[in-house]
């Protein structure tokens, strides 16, 4: 047998390795070049929505900064996301061009809005249901400055096209995307009653969509919807949210949703991926497609969405950008200058009081000269017997001295609202009233303070409603819908269900009370007038705002006093409760609070109740945050008795200053108030025991010296009995402390006989 030497083993093993080698590459070949043939492409599609006019991080309305969202700080974020993806795409779901004073260049030669979203680069914008506040004219005017491309697919001129178009296919990195723009059916409700729409027509959004997706078909690689329509349906009606649209349009890859001021980061519906940007420019959503090519195919790979905040977690907010501030602030002094216009002089008193707690707005739960003032207002113009109207802000506030057209704006922030007078019975009224109070949550045995009901709080728009032309009681120990007292006409007769009236309001706000699920569900009602008529005052003037402008001017003559109409009030809650005080106390400072969402978004959804039973862990909390020992209140059962006490034992050592700790069975307690007789001063101690003294705090503190800042030696349980050795002018009884002088305050102390 033939042998093999070492290197011709070696040559024939390399040999073997070179062939397997030429054998495998062809394969490995071949899975680089298909996934070569296969890349992915993302595409970032950022959307706004709702941004109403702030094109600058500034509220023209109370001429102050406002960082909490604008265009200039939206744009900061855009820039970031461009630069990390090149193939993104800017688009806006509507409701730009109205609020914040963006209406003071409705006549004037460019919009700040315009400017602002070509400077952005904006891809394609939606008519909102705002866009159309102003009449065909203006929105034609205005939309003719964008750049971009303005949608409405569903909004269609008489002769039966389009008024606007219905997409637009925008190319990026080689994929098509095609962008469905669509408004809420809801503007003709809106719009009713002012020739806003005349010469076109709205349809509905879902078929509109449907219609749009046809014809697209075979043009794109992916479609989105751009849509001013909340997620769900608005006021019930059918095809009036997007979730209608998702489930008849799964065609649809994602959507972008607007008009009902919410913030949805990611939801996704019958496979289409939804994202809403809440309102004000707080947020931009981001919703990014990622594309592989199969063949001659851009195929959807994956899709995720997100909103980017203008605040971020740690409280900080987006820096505004000041290249675009730069090019805007001609628009930005403009609107300051308007805003500060004196418009009369307000004397007497202020129009709104203080908050006499902490987190429950005085606007809000009783009457105020503010809302007098509107009621006069909307009386005077459309001699109606009664009136109705909203104060959405709750930091509402008109002091003494000059009235200026912000201080109007600020206090009723529904830049377009106006009066419109119905014919109504007095059942109607009074279910209309029923509802409105229905904003408050009733009250239980123990309650001390008035409080809102958490949906109604966390509306779109505030829904608590104050009536002129009457008076009333809102009685919250009644249940809802009973709660309305002793209602009667300023003429003092009692109003009763048969009458016939005239009922003047906002017609927003009737159109939602005849809906689906409103007090006033299907009724109808004649219109008799409106002040934004052309018979009337008109479009502009007719709004509320403008015409408080006019009473103050040309009816008050410049200087306005008010007085206090007494219209309505409160009842059926304990304001007289000894607690009260106390809670009242602790709110304010800090201690104690009242109830809020889960969110911290909106406050005071739950009323305080002083009879409640008090559970150790509020005791421990609050004990904490007070800076007092949970041990003096061992033996309370009731929040309103916890309450007493905590807030005795806390005013009590407000400035004490404890230099040692206590040994555990000298817990570190508190002087807790009390009402004990008055120490009779001794001007000249005599070193000897005088007199006794009883203890009338739960725990008072015995210190070395007769100083609040003084070192504590012990603090003494209530009822004991203490050795005095004198009393001085300033209050304190020095006392016979284990052989040694010591000193206690003589305001909680019971000098015995």
């Amino acid at each position: 047998m033939q042998k093999f030497a070492p290197k011709s083993y070696v040559g024939l093993l390399l040999t073997f390795i070179l062939c397997a080698s030429a054998l495998v590459t062809p394969l490995s070949s071949n899975k680089v070049q298909a996934a070569e043939a296969e890349p992915e492409t993302k595409i970032t599609l950022l959307g706004t929505s709702d941004i109403h006019g702030r094109f600058m991080p500034w509220d023209y309305a109370l001429d102050g900064p406002n960082k909490t969202g604008s265009l200039t700080q939206l744009y900061t974020i855009v820039k970031k996301v461009r630069e990390e993806n090149p193939n993104t795409l800017l688009l806006d779901a509507g409701d730009m061009i109205q609020d914040n004073s963006a209406e003071l260049f409705n006549d004037q030669p460019k919009s700040p809005m315009m400017v602002a979203m070509n400077e952005m680069n904006y891809d394609a914008w939606v008519m909102g249901n705002h866009e159309f506040n102003f009449g065909l004219d203006v929105l034609e005017k205005i939309s003719s400055q964008f750049k971009g491309q303005p949608l409405v697919g569903n909004v269609f001129k008489e002769n039966g096209d389009r008024y606007m178009p219905a997409y637009t296919i925008i190319e990026k990195a080689g994929v098509k995307v095609g962008i469905i723009g669509m408004n809420t059916p809801m503007i003709t409700e809106f719009e009713k009653g002012t020739d806003h729409l005349d010469g076109i027509i709205v349809k509905d959004p879902v078929e509109e969509t449907k219609k749009a997706i046809a014809e697209l078909k075979g043009k794109v690689d992916v479609i989105v919807g751009l849509m001013h329509m909340g997620l769900d349906n608005e006021n019930g009606k059918a095809g009036t949210g997007v979730t209608d649209i998702a489930n008849a349009n799964p065609e649809l890859a994602a959507i972008f949703a607007g008009h009902m001021h919410t913030l949805v980061e990611s939801k996704t519906v019958n496979g289409v991926l939804i994202s809403e940007p809440n309102k004000y420019g707080s947020h931009i959503s981001r919703i990014d497609l990622t594309f592989t090519k199969q063949g001659d195919k851009v195929v959807l790979k994956d899709k995720q969405a997100t909103a980017l905040a203008v605040k971020s977690s740690d409280g900080s907010f987006e820096e505004s950008d000041a290249g675009l501030e730069g090019i805007l602030q001609p628009f930005h002094e403009f609107a300051r200058a308007d805003a500060n216009t004196v418009v009369a002089e307000l004397k007497g008193t202020n129009l709104v009081p203080s908050n006499e707690i902490k987190g429950i707005p005085a606007v809000q739960i009783q009457e105020t000269p503010l809302s007098d003032f509107f009621s006069e207002v909307m009386l005077h113009y459309s001699k109606a017997d009664v009136v109705a109207h909203q104060i959405d802000n709750d930091k509402a506030k008109l002091d003494i001295g000059p009235i200026k057209k912000k201080d109007i704006a600020y206090n009723y922030q529904f830049a377009l609202g106006e009066v419109t007078v119905y014919q109504v019975t007095g059942k109607d009224l009074k279910d209309y009233m029923e509802w409105a109070v229905g904003y408050f949550n009733s009250t239980r045995p123990g309650d001390v303070t008035i409080s809102f009901d958490a949906k109604r709080r966390a509306s779109k728009y505030s829904t608590n409603d104050f009536f002129g032309g009457v008076s009333y009681e809102v009685d919250l120990s009644e249940p809802y819908g009973s709660r309305i007292k002793n209602l009667k006409y300023a003429s003092g007769i009692s109003v009763k269900a048969d009458d016939t009236l005239k009922l003047g309001m906002n017609a927003y706000r009737m159109e939602a009370l005849k809906a689906k699920g409103g007090a006033l569900e299907g009724r109808t009602f004649k219109q008799l007038w409106s002040s934004k008529d052309a018979t009337a005052y008109g479009e502009d003037k007719g709004t509320i705002r403008n015409l408080s402008i006019a009473y103050l001017k040309e009816v008050k003559k410049g200087v306005y006093e008010p007085t206090i109409h007494h219209n309505w009030k409160v009842t059926g809650i304990d304001t007289t409760a000894p607690a009260r005080a106390d809670v009242v106390e602790l709110i304010n400072a800090g201690i104690l609070s009242v109830p809020t969402t889960e969110d911290g978004k909106y406050s005071n959804i739950a009323s305080i109740n002083i009879l409640d039973s008090v559970t150790q862990e509020e005791i421990a909390a609050l004990s904490t945050k007070a800076n007092v020992n949970q041990a003096l209140f061992s033996d309370v059962k009731t929040k309103g008795d916890f309450y007493q006490k905590l807030n005795q034992a806390r005013k009590t050592s407000a400035d004490v200053v404890v230099e040692e700790q206590p040994k555990p069975s000298e817990p570190a307690v508190v002087e807790e108030q009390a009402k004990p007789e008055p120490v009779t001063p001794v001007q000249e101690p005599t070193g000897k025991i005088e007199r006794q003294a009883k203890v009338t705090a739960y725990f008072l503190n015995v210190r070395a010296n007769a100083s609040s800042k003084a070192k504590i030696y012990i603090a003494m349980p209530k009822d004991t009995v203490l050795e005095v050795l004198s009393t001085d002018k300033y209050g304190w009884v020095k006392i016979n402390f284990n052989g040694k002088e010591a000193y206690v305050y003589g305001q909680y102390v019971k000098m015995l006989p």
